[in-house]
């Protein structure tokens, strides 16, 4: 790609949307490689350097995508391995249902159509139907701090933009990897990592209604407080 197709710094993060539609087609090992070496200059916690990436196509995620269907619809409990923490409550559930009201209304889901919210929900259980999912893993040794947690973020933040800047999409989620013990079978999962988080990527179908949401966002004015500047 050559510099002049480069979005800018503002492009990217302005312009990035999470991606649940995907077209069917493989992404280059090298545009990954690529993409994960830009995400990799996330900063770190003394330069630890927590993350570990898993990347996974082909046969081994349509075992991933089975295993954790299978296992949902048989009532399997979640098995996660990153803490979930309480069910949101207040604001914060409000800014949850209101962008899954945005992404039924997109996708013609109604209210009472319990078909099409269950088909929604193992969507997420299929990474989406991805061409691609990468795994972040962090080393299982430094689990009892709170640092390098902070770090994994960092750099899946840093992955989904630096893969938007290639034309790639992405959506960061969970429910790829509530079915933990599915998804280190299949992707080979060293027992000294923890499983984080899923991010399914791939070249976005612009004809998939969902892909067009842009999520509401706080303002600057209802998010931070300027300390000691002149009014």
């Amino acid at each position: 790609m050559s510099n002049a197709s480069i979005p800018t710094y503002d492009e990217v993060v302005t312009g990035r949307r999470s991606i649940r539609g995907y077209l069917d087609k493989p992404v280059p090992r090298a545009l990954i490689e690529e993409v994960l070496a830009l995400a990799m200059r996330s900063p770190s916690s003394m330069n630890t350097q927590p993350w570990h990436f898993h990347v996974i196509t082909g046969e081994p995620l349509d075992r991933i995508r089975r295993g954790n269907t299978e296992n949902i619809l048989a009532g399997v409990p979640d098995s996660r391995e990153f803490r979930r923490g309480s069910a949101f409550a207040g604001v914060h559930r409000e800014r949850q249902i209101g962008v899954a009201k945005q992404l039924f209304e997109a996708m013609g889901i109604a209210r009472d159509d319990k078909d099409g919210r269950q088909d929604w929900v193992l969507r997420g259980f299929r990474q989406f139907d991805a061409p691609v999912c990468v795994i972040i893993t962090y080393d299982r040794v430094l689990d009892d701090g709170d640092d390098s947690k902070f770090d994994c973020g960092a750099v899946t933040t840093a992955l989904v933009n630096a893969a938007w800047s290639r034309g790639l999409g992405c959506v960061i989620n969970s429910q790829g990897i509530m079915q933990s013990p599915v998804v280190r079978e299949h992707a080979g999962i060293p027992d000294d990592q923890i499983i984080m988080k899923a991010v399914a990527l791939g070249w976005p179908d612009e004809s998939f209604p969902a892909n067009a949401v842009v999520s509401h966002r706080k303002t600057v004015d209802e998010a931070a407080r300027f300390i000691g500047f002149p009014d």
